[in-house]
């Protein structure tokens, strides 16, 4: 008995593979698996940083040549998948569960080393795709907006975004995710700017207010509008979710005076669009790395993994047919998989979310 699993066998090149099936806990069978079409493509690219440049875990640094990365063998992290025999509490058989563990058709679980959010019945199985990893990614973002406004004392998730006006650049997955998940925790105002005018209608059919930033300045058009009195106009919040440096610097731009850039963003190259001189300097702006690997300082204890997977949760109970309807732009069979992923990487096709679904395999 094998596993099939899509890998990147080196450098643009794609293919399923046969793994043997190791013993554990328990065994799920993949019902679905999101693509990630940043982070994915770099390593079929050849961009990730990472792949180029060895990192010390200790001293947090990369430097030096690092190690040959090829085969990557766990490409994805959005998995749903039904559990068909468990001998763990943790993972009972028949249920439903959201997990990291890439492309492939099943995997052996250990709840000591994997995360597993069991899934609701009510919930579309497909929309589980993001309840382990991709949401958390933006609701991560959200608790930063709450940190930097409010300190380790706060209580909800909205407290960074409740009452705001509020800016995201970039209309991918993780723009629109934290865009809806800013609306759905009281956000005053949200405004998604995207070049793109495909990505624009998709959260336009989210019911969500676009900005074209391939036209006139839109900071000019965006602080004309948000006026809080003279001389402080702009975004109270800017989350920054497009990997290019264009669009952090149009994002520092956005801010009022003080304002706070949370940016989610995966930077593959240089910044030499980036003017640190200008609008961040003089008007006294924040940046703020948001990334999965760590909750704002102090609140470990507090917003972990599985608090921030259970508010994903709620957002796709709250939005989710508009999701499944608008955001999910792809669902094709994972045989295809290898197919999908280099016509993405050469930009013969433009999907928002495509979802690689296993349920004839």
């Amino acid at each position: 008995m094998a596993d099939r699993n899509l890998i990147v066998s080196a450098p643009g090149r794609l293919e399923i593979v046969d793994e043997e099936v190791a013993p554990g806990p328990f065994r799920v069978r993949t019902l679905f698996s999101g693509v990630s079409a940043g982070t994915e493509l770099s390593f079929v690219k050849n961009t990730n940083p990472a792949l180029h440049h060895g990192f010390d875990p200790e001293l947090a640094l990369f430097g030096g040549p690092g190690d040959d990365a090829y085969p990557v063998t766990r490409l994805g992290y959005m998995e749903v998948g039904i559990v068909t025999h468990s001998s763990t509490a943790a993972a009972p058989t028949g249920t439903t569960v959201a997990m990291t563990y890439g492309h492939r058709t099943g995997w052996t679980g250990d709840p000591l080393r994997d995360r597993i959010v069991v899934l609701p019945a009510d919930l579309d199985p497909m929309l589980g795709i993001y309840a382990a990893h991709m949401g958390p990614i933006c609701a991560n973002g959200l608790l930063h907006a709450a940190a930097d406004r409010h300190g380790p004392g706060i209580s909800n998730l909205g407290d960074g975004v409740r009452g705001l006006r509020v800016a995201v650049t970039g209309a991918g997955v993780v723009g629109l995710l934290t865009a809806l998940f800013a609306r759905a925790h009281g956000a005053a105002s949200v405004v998604v700017l995207d070049p793109s005018p495909q990505r624009r209608a998709v959260a336009e059919a989210l019911g969500l207010e676009t900005l074209d930033t391939s036209g006139s300045d839109p900071a000019v058009t965006l602080k004309t509008r948000w006026r809080h009195w003279p001389g402080d106009r702009g975004a109270d919040v800017v989350f920054q979710c497009r990997g290019q440096a264009s669009a952090l610097q149009l994002a520092l731009r956005l801010l009022r005076p003080q304002g706070t850039v949370v940016d989610l963003a995966f930077y593959q190259g240089g910044a030499d669009e980036l003017r640190l001189g200008e609008e961040f300097h003089h008007n006294g702006l924040r940046l703020i790395c948001a990334q999965i690997g760590r909750v704002p300082r102090g609140l470990a204890g507090i917003w972990d993994r599985e608090r921030l997977s259970t508010a994903t949760v709620e957002l796709l109970r709250h939005d989710g047919e508009l999701i499944r309807q608008h955001l999910i732009t792809a669902v094709v069979p994972f045989e295809e998989g290898p197919a999908l992923l280099h016509d993405l990487a050469a930009r013969r096709r433009q999907e928002v979310q495509s979802i690689l679904s296993f349920d004839h395999v």
